[in-house]
């Protein structure tokens, strides 16, 4: 159709008329409501923006003292099989205080403990690192 049609006939209708692709011979046009589509997009976008916010997984932290016993160690661990079951990295904090420090292997001990507790369906990422009194490791779900 000639643009004189096309412009007489989005008059008649109350909408715009878009040009949608300029480089193309004839170029193409569409009759829209110009407000109704920019609002659309915009929800669009919007709808996009909090699916980008949902797949992105959190960094949660759990801090465990040397001196903690199986039933707390198990609660903490069944915590962190939550975490990692909504899509979430854990960070695994092993706090050592006072003298503890001078027995570094009874927390590479418990760390080997926790990291055996959650199951075979974990990877480690990165080493484990000694900050400071902390020793410290990030996992996340296969």
């Amino acid at each position: 159709m000639s643009s004189r049609d096309a412009q007489v006939l989005a008059r008649k209708e109350g909408v715009d008329l878009v040009e949608i692709a300029a480089n193309a011979d004839p170029p193409v046009v569409k009759i829209i409501d110009w407000g109704k589509y920019q609002y659309q997009k915009m929800k669009e976008e919007a709808r996009n923006r909090k699916k980008a916010r949902e797949k992105q997984s959190e960094l949660k932290q759990m801090k465990i003292g040397l001196k903690i016993f199986d039933n707390d160690l198990n609660i903490k661990v069944r915590k962190m099989r939550e975490f990692l079951d909504d899509g979430d990295r854990v960070k695994i904090i092993i706090i050592f205080r006072g003298r503890e420090l001078a027995h570094r292997e009874i927390g590479d001990e418990l760390l080997s403990k926790v990291i055996s507790l959650l199951g075979e369906d974990i990877v480690i990422e990165g080493k484990r690192q000694m900050n400071g009194r902390n020793l410290s490791v990030q996992v996340r779900k296969k």
